[in-house]
């Protein structure tokens, strides 16, 4: 059960209007960490204004490709809540449930190509601790995505880190929603929400 109560949504018709509905209207869901961070506009109107700089539709890295990145992250991180997230934004981004699921076998999946191994390998060694970067995991990125997609991807990967922190300090409760599609899509990995459990489940 989450340690901070989130925010009631009636109760906040401002914040409701600016920040929750519109991201229920895309995502089917208000984020339970959106809630509880409402608690300070502020940080919140912050929040998600650096949400949509990460998530520039401009990027030259692809999204789905992104979204996947702040999952694998979030895995090496152990967060399981924002690996739910990033389970349902990929999906949404239009990436494969098998390829999701494969997530972790990403060096030797015929699912991933050689610039999406480079991504993976370079977020999952730059969300470690202590970072295991190395010169060759950013030459490859960059040999594949430039500098410009090099910091797309290190932005997604800091931006988890971020949301990790948050959620796995506050065993942020999961949304049904999130809960659901990741039961779903990482049913065959052995995925646990542990501590982000649904209160109704």
């Amino acid at each position: 059960m989450t340690r901070i109560a989130p925010l009631r949504r009636e109760d906040h018709p401002d914040l409701d209007e600016k920040f929750f509905r519109p991201y229920e209207e895309s995502r089917g869901y208000v984020p339970n960490s959106n809630l509880v961070m409402a608690r300070r506009p502020k940080v919140l109107a912050a929040f998600r204004a650096l949400n949509a700089a990460v998530f520039d539709p401009e990027n030259s890295v692809p999204a789905g490709l992104l979204a996947l990145v702040g999952n694998i992250a979030s895995q090496a991180a152990g967060c399981m809540y924002c690996v739910a997230h990033t389970a349902n934004n990929a999906g949404i981004h239009g990436v494969d449930a098998a390829k999701v699921a494969a997530l972790w076998e990403y060096e030797t999946s015929p699912l991933f190509d050689d610039a999406e191994r480079a991504a993976l390998r370079f977020a999952q060694a730059a969300a470690s601790v202590p970072n295991m970067v190395t010169d060759e995991d950013v030459d490859a990125v960059k040999a594949h995505f430039g500098e410009d997609g090099a910091v797309e991807i290190l932005t997604v990967v800091s931006w988890y880190g971020f949301l990790n922190r948050w959620n796995d300090s506050l065993a942020t409760d999961l949304e049904e929603v999130a809960f659901d599609k990741a039961s779903d899509t990482l049913a065959s990995t052995g995925w646990d929400a542990g501590k982000h459990r649904p209160p109704t489940r």
